[in-house]
């Protein structure tokens, strides 16, 4: 059966404040008992009171031990290199639901990752991830400017808290949208596509730069109503174990 494949405007992408009715619905859609979020750090996308309320085990991940010193103690924390390995033997084929969120736009080497992730899963887990995607032009920029240079423009397109929103290297492997290509990069490591959701635009513009944002809109307009995978901004893909 073919993905579900979709386009629409950034605002409907689901991985800032939509995440946590996100991560909620995913849950209660797969019946997902045990679940791992890859990269979550200082910002475990769901609250104590709403894991509770699911009554789940909930596995915050992070590659960095003082990023995640920084989430509340409540939380079930391990330090995890999803895109290194090894696993550990004990998270192997563990988990319902992996999930990650502005996370794989930071991975250098996207087969890994996404190879290590399918071991985390159980057999017809299901592994979700919302990113940016390289070909907007904030994120080339990104990419191909000194790290001191992106710092200084991301704070000049909004204040953030740097010290729980710290801003991490981005490479964007795999980070793309949901070309027929990218398909089969997943299909070729043991994964069924189930969806793939592709949104275009962004408001890095902002008030600061109001002509070149109405562009930026009126582009959206244009490749929401005609899309071109390549230029998607942001992605949510949605991944099942596929074992033979």
């Amino acid at each position: 059966m073919p993905p579900l494949v979709t386009y629409g405007s950034f605002r409907e992408f689901p991985g800032w404040e939509q995440a946590p009715c996100y991560l909620t619905s995913l849950i209660q859609r797969f019946g997902a008992r045990r679940v791992l979020e890859i990269g979550s750090g200082a910002n475990p996308t769901l609250d104590v009171p709403t894991l509770a309320a699911l009554g789940i085990r909930y596995i915050t991940s992070d590659v960095n031990a003082r990023e995640l010193a920084k989430a509340p103690r409540a939380f079930e924390a391990r330090v995890l290199n999803a895109e290194r390995g090894p696993i550990p033997s004990d998270l192997i084929r563990s988990q319902d639901l992996v999930f990650s969120r502005m996370v794989n736009e930071h991975i250098c080497e996207g087969r890994a990752y996404h190879a290590n992730v399918r071991e985390l899963l159980a057999p017809g887990g299901v592994a979700v991830h919302c990113f940016a995607s390289l070909f907007a032009l904030p994120f080339l920029v990104n990419v191909v400017t000194p790290s001191w240079l992106s710092l200084r423009l991301v704070r000049m397109s909004g204040p953030r808290d740097e010290y729980q929103h710290a801003k991490f290297p981005a490479y964007y492997s795999w980070s793309r949208g949901p070309s027929r290509r990218m398909i089969r990069r997943f299909t070729s490591l043991g994964y069924r596509v189930l969806e793939y959701h592709g949104y275009f635009g962004h408001n890095y513009y902002g008030p600061r730069l109001p002509v070149l944002d109405r562009l930026e809109r009126v582009k959206t307009r244009l490749l929401v109503a005609r899309p071109i995978p390549a230029l998607c901004a942001y992605g949510v893909v949605v991944l099942q174990r596929a074992d033979a």
